[in-house]
């Protein structure tokens, strides 16, 4: 039995319990969590990365379909974590391709 809930603005599927989210979603995720913990907006992430803006627009708001190591590990640099660090969150616990 499947069922769909709104939690935060963002869909997810709910499975026996558990949620389940798509990597590009749980990516989005991560990285609006990250800025939200450091205050930061995402001009802030252009600002101090480098990273091109409609790069960081396509990630938070899932424009693409797939993100690239690169972009993550300059994200995960601007951040000051490792991309072990960036993995290692409840974010990734279910990913559904």
């Amino acid at each position: 039995e499947t069922c769909i809930i709104l939690i935060s603005e963002r869909t997810l599927k709910e499975t026996k319990g558990e949620f389940i989210m798509k990597l590009t979603e749980a990516i989005a995720e991560r990285v609006k969590d990250l800025l939200e913990k450091k205050n930061w907006k995402q001009y802030d992430l252009f600002k101090n990365g480098g990273i091109p803006r409609s790069t960081i627009s396509n990630v938070v708001n899932q424009n693409k379909k797939r993100v690239s190591v690169d972009t993550i590990y300059q994200i995960c640099s601007t951040f000051g974590i490792t991309l072990s660090e960036f993995f290692d969150d409840k974010f990734f616990s279910d990913i559904e391709d």
